[in-house]
């Protein structure tokens, strides 16, 4: 091999080009750094701090570049066109043989940077982040981030011992988008971007679009690329099959990292899902699952918005997760927050040194409530970030439904805010008209794109047509913001105050009980007892419950069963479904020891957990349970006046007209022949279940296996039934 010294260059780097550079404010270091033709050959300039020397090999020709200082190296080669070539940096001890950043050409075409523009590009995380790729031949990653205030962005990580004066980024015209191709790097690289601001001060960041981070409390983001191979095709392919307000939906809400404390994303796919097909339920939903550095918020401060929390695993044993919960026959949820953001000053927060995610106006970007700041709905980039993300966790993990969490603080602008720290829309309202314009659009997009998944809406307010399509106009004016369901936090609360009441005062409550169906087919409803309502004081659901430990398992098992007969579908958070008597906390999750024969009391707590799993049962063999969920035909009451004797009575019917009759029996005594009015077109009722049931801890109070109607008159109806309503419990009844 021949080796050539070069004479100094004939080209030398500019001065302004070189203080840029080495301050790492050049919006596009190609332009010098690299191979370039000039009169008399080709010029060769390279950035490599700490370097003892830099040579070019090309074919049999080395040529050792001449050092300019400060980490600058340059030579002119009599070429007649840039060849193919490789670097040899030497360092101190060591010589590192390797291809040139800045010989590549740019990445990203001129659809994506439209696209990005615009706001429209759907697939964002195909385009941003870091991608293990070839170009030209050369395996390597590319490194993209959308930062449209730097005035310079350069790529640092352990590759580059977290220098990154040697890897500056282009900046891709008016895009706002920076990116450089890094050859030889690949798979668990660590890396974040050092962005210089306006004011020339410089931040270190993690990538927005990173697909997988460190563990916290470490923040760097690491280059992540799949080969998990799904095995739910036929999951996935029928998914769709049913429009789910239309099928039984029972959701067990979890959160990851307490349900069993210690275990990883791969050994909750050996436990989660046996569990929850035991149990019966449809889906589970996850807590929040996107990365988030303080664990205490459970997720909903979310730093990591396109990477699940590396402290159970990586993305792709988070796929496997839920790709085994598929393969089981259970749907996958997760709490999805896009209504706020932490202000850790190494994520998103005034990211390229002013406001960018954020609302540039401080009074729209402070949330008043959580500390944290709210995204800018109505940046077209900033929106585009957060419908990708909701299209990025339903197509490349199989989601199956977003649980949209804060929805009400988005669409407010004087949400927990006072007068004078809000200002109206354009209209003078105090509607958020780019958050009603994002949800609408976030929403159209998933299900356009990702067909059988439901979107959900945790909104506590009367906002007019949350679960409408968004063509569909309202009273408002507004057109629907296109959710699949809604969480009925009214049915949620009043039902919980009138459990609350002693039974001898619920007489006087008996609304709080019966109001829902007032509104109950405005939306498409979920009927939720979530985290929030066992934690912080709120005590757990058994607990909430008045009476002797006996009285509460009663009131916590009837109030089950008429929460399952009701219309709407049915969430319950871990924990509940075998009546733990202490709140949940994070740092341990529920108390499975309860459930444990060597206890005294484990068959308390395992009865509660068969009535679950039989009230699951019986819901999905019943479609008068969930088919005309939204329809007011599948609901009539028998018995919503029964104030004195604590008892509520109504019809389910199917789409055929086949009925289910349940009673709520709330008072703590036995009513023997007690009258209700039933079809007369259904010759005999047997009793399917009865939350008192002694398998279940009950007393054992029951009926014959078939109940008659008499033909006399009760309740409006020509024919009646005489029950014996067991002492705080739900009966269901079904034609024999």
């Amino acid at each position: 091999m021949t080796t050539k010294k070069s004479a100094p260059s004939q080209q030398p780097l500019e001065a302004a080009d070189r203080e840029r550079l080495l301050h790492g404010t050049h919006h596009d270091p190609h332009s010098v750094l690299g191979a370039h033709p000039v009169a008399g050959g080709v010029v060769f300039r390279a950035l490599r701090p700490y370097a003892l020397s830099v040579t070019v090999v090309t074919g049999e020709l080395r040529v050792a570049l001449h050092d300019d200082g400060d980490g600058f190296f340059s030579g002119l080669l009599p070429q007649r066109a840039v060849p193919e070539y490789r670097l040899l940096v030497e360092y101190e001890g060591t010589v590192l043989d390797t291809e040139d950043p800045y010989r590549f050409l740019p990445t990203l075409g001129e659809l994506d940077l439209h696209l990005i523009g615009e706001g429209r590009h759907e697939q964002l995380w195909r385009a941003l982040g870091a991608h293990v790729t070839t170009r030209q031949g050369v395996p390597g990653t590319r490194f993209a981030v959308w930062a449209p205030n730097a005035r310079g962005v350069r790529v640092t990580g352990a590759f580059n011992f977290w220098d990154g004066t040697g890897f500056p980024m282009r900046s891709l015209g008016s895009s706002g988008v920076w990116e450089l191709f890094v050859p030889g790097i690949g798979e668990g690289e660590v890396y974040k971007f050092e962005i210089t601001r306006p004011d020339g001060s410089r931040t270190l960041r993690a990538d927005p679009l990173a697909r997988r981070t460190e563990a916290p409390p470490a923040t760097a983001s690491i280059v992540d690329a799949s080969h998990h191979e799904w095995a739910d095709a036929e999951w996935m392919a029928h998914r769709a099959d049913t429009p789910v307000h239309e099928a039984p939906f029972s959701v067990y809400e979890v959160h990851l990292p307490s349900w069993r404390s210690g275990l990883t994303y791969r050994q909750l796919a050996d436990q989660l899902p046996v569990y929850v097909k035991e149990l019966g339920f449809t889906h589970v939903e996850l807590m929040p699952v996107a990365e988030h550095p303080f664990g205490g918020s459970w997720g909903y401060q979310v730093t990591g918005f396109y990477a699940p929390t590396a402290r159970l695993g990586g993305p792709d044993d988070f796929r496997h997760l839920v790709d085994t919960l598929h393969q089981a026959g259970i749907g996958v949820l997760m709490d999805w927050v896009p209504a706020h953001f932490p202000r850790d000053d190494w994520a998103l927060a005034e990211f390229d040194g002013r406001p960018l995610y954020e609302h540039h106006d401080p009074l729209r970007a402070a949330h008043p409530d959580w500390g944290t700041l709210e995204f800018d709905f109505g940046r077209r980039e900033v929106r585009n970030f957060l419908v990708a993300n909701a299209a990025y966790w339903c197509e490349e993990f199989h989601i199956d439904g977003l649980r949209v969490d804060a929805v009400a603080s988005m669409l407010y602008l004087d949400y927990s805010r006072e007068p004078g720290q809000w200002t109206p829309n354009e209209h003078g309202g105090r509607e958020n008209l780019d958050a009603v314009a994002f949800l609408q659009e976030m929403n159209a997009t998933v299900y356009r794109r990702c067909p059988g998944v439901v979107t959900i809406a945790e909104e506590s307010t009367a906002w007019d047509g949350v679960t409408r399509p968004t063509h569909h106009k309202g009273p408002s004016g507004f057109g629907g913001l296109g959710f699949g369901l809604k969480w009925n936090m009214g049915w949620m609360h009043d039902s919980l105050q009138y459990m609350a009441h002693e039974p001898v005062h619920r007489k006087y409550h008996h609304h709080e009980m019966t109001f829902s169906m007032v509104y109950a087919y405005s939306e498409n409803y979920v009927l939720p007892i979530s985290h929030d309502e066992v934690v912080h004081g709120k005590q757990a659901l058994v607990s909430k419950m008045p009476g002797d430990w006996w009285q509460q398992r009663a009131n916590h098992r009837a109030y089950l069963g008429f929460m399952w007969a009701h219309p709407g579908k049915q969430l319950l958070f871990m924990g509940q479904e075998f009546a733990q008597g202490a709140e949940w906390s994070e740092a341990h999750g529920p108390d499975w020891w309860l459930l444990d024969p060597s206890y005294g009391a484990a068959a308390d707590h395992r009865g509660v957990r068969d009535l679950v799993r039989d009230l699951n049962t019986l819901y999905r063999a019943t479609p008068a349970l969930w088919q005309r969920d939204t329809d007011p035909a599948g609901f009539q009451w028998i018995a919503g006046d029964a104030a004195d004797d604590n008892v509520f009575a109504f019809l389910r019917l199917d789409a055929d007209g086949n009925p289910l009759l349940a009673i709520s029996h709330l008072s703590p005594v036995v009513r023997h022949d007690y009258r209700l009015g039933v079809p007369e077109d259904v010759p005999a009722w047997h009793e399917s279940l009865t939350t008192d049931a002694a398998r279940y801890g009950g007393s054992g109070v029951t009926n014959p296996d078939v109940v008659k109607p008499e033909p006399r008159a009760w309740h409006g109806r020509p024919a009646s039934i005489r029950l014996t309503l067991p002492p705080l419990a739900t009966v269901w009844l079904r034609p024999a």
